[in-house]
């Protein structure tokens, strides 16, 4: 039953049924008389044609055994486990009845073998997990951000000395600090640090808090936060939003980026600094005009911004979020101090050959249509005048006498007789 099972091949089928016919032939049976001890009896022994019969049989089986082995394992690397199936023991055993009776259909299974050695080398691998694109950053931004720490080393920026941060009392309860930083930065919007940092000492002075803020009138409030930048729009703006807070918050800011936006006259950049410098939580990217001109000066913004908002938004997709806090006050004073918004001195700047921007000429003011400095304001021009050419009554120069000096030509023009103006006649009717 067992040789039953295993699979042919063209030279061990013809040795195997030579074998067999060596075996069953009477030429090669041989009986020997045994001596036992209830008598003389002659029992039939195996001699050595039944030996090599036995031996003969035990090495085909390992030889199939094996070659089953190889067929099975390159099976289950191609075809999965369905085909696996054909050289593994189950299918043996259900076979074993079909071998005999279907031969043929047994034999058409041989080639497998061969097929799937050479299909071994051409399975495609596919994983299933894809792998995320890296995001783009900046390729210097490491090294032009760490020369930039270099140049703030000393912290002596205007935005280091009179900037939100050093604005508040800090002797105040938490709500009154929280309040002034908030005041101080809707001060700070188009306006100096100097001149945010004065106003805030008066208004200080006075009583910065939401109450007192509330029941101050708008003039005097006016009169407080001079010179700073929209002061009258920002007078309203504080009035406003600290009779929101008085109402709404008990005199506290809110703590989230949405709450402070609400507030009238304060932006998201507001609210992150707010955020950040009052709660100590960093919620985003504080930029105003110098981070936002410096990052695109030194390409950290993927083909230029043209707003703040849009610079926040592509400096928070590739830059660090352990690094947001610390961006906006190292821009903010390296703006101040090195990189200005015109003329910048790249000379002294050691980002000068790794900064695209380096060494441009900064962009000129525009002047007004009509100025002198307007390449499109018409110039005076002047013409060679002659009396007789003005019907003055001059006779004409002659050649000995000495030239005219050039005249302008509004001049001549104006000692011309003026034709006076015809009024228009009425008719009566």
């Amino acid at each position: 039953m067992l040789l039953a099972t295993v699979r042919p091949t063209r030279s061990t089928t013809v040795s195997y049924a030579f074998h067999c016919f060596k075996m069953t032939s009477p030429y090669f049976v041989e009986s020997t008389a045994v001596i036992t001890r209830s008598g003389n009896k002659t029992v039939p022994r195996a001699g050595l044609a039944t030996t090599l019969k036995t031996r003969m049989e035990r090495r085909v089986l390992r030889a199939h055994v094996k070659q089953e082995e190889d067929d099975s394992s390159v099976s289950n690397q191609s075809l999965g486990r369905d085909v696996s199936d054909i050289g593994s023991s189950r299918f043996c055993s259900s076979s074993i009845g079909q071998s005999q009776a279907e031969p043929d259909k047994a034999l058409s299974l041989l080639p497998l073998a061969p097929i799937l050695r050479r299909r071994r080398g051409q399975v495609k691998v596919e994983y299933d997990g894809k792998v995320e694109p890296k995001h783009w950053e900046p390729p210097d931004w490491s090294k032009q951000l760490g020369h930039v720490r270099q140049m703030r080393s000393a912290r002596d920026a205007p935005v280091d000395l009179m900037g939100a941060e050093k604005c508040y009392d800090t002797q105040a309860p938490d709500e009154v600090r929280r309040y002034q930083v908030l005041v101080s930065l809707m001060l700070s919007s188009q306006t100096r640090d100097q001149v945010t940092s004065a106003a805030l000492q008066r208004l200080r002075a006075h009583g910065c808090t939401v109450d007192n803020i509330v029941n101050t009138d708008d003039d005097t409030l006016g009169q407080l936060i001079y010179p700073v930048g929209f002061w009258r729009t920002k007078v309203k703006y504080l009035k406003q939003t600290s009779v929101m807070l008085q109402r709404e918050f008990r005199g506290n800011i809110p703590n989230t980026v949405e709450g402070l936006v609400g507030l009238p006259g304060v932006g998201p950049k507001m609210a992150h600094l707010a955020m950040d410098i009052a709660w100590h939580q960093v919620s985003g990217i504080g930029v105003d005009t110098h981070v936002h001109r410096i990052s695109n000066r030194l390409g950290w913004t993927r083909g230029g911004t043209k707003h703040p908002e849009e610079t926040r938004k592509t400096l928070e997709d590739w830059l660090p979020r352990d690094l947001w806090s610390e961006i906006n006050w190292l821009l903010v004073g390296f703006g101040q101090q090195v990189c200005l918004p015109v003329n910048p001195l790249c000379s002294v700047c050691l980002n000068q050959h790794s900064c695209p921007s380096a060494h441009q000429a900064s962009p000129a003011k525009r002047t007004k249509a009509g100025s002198p400095r307007s390449p499109h304001s018409p110039k005076t021009s002047r013409v060679k005048l002659e009396p007789c050419s003005l019907g003055l009554g001059l006779p004409p120069p002659s050649s000995s006498a000495t030239p005219v000096k050039e005249e302008p030509l509004a001049t001549a023009l104006s000692r011309l007789p003026r034709k006076r103006k015809s009024k228009a006649k009425t008719f009566s009717p």
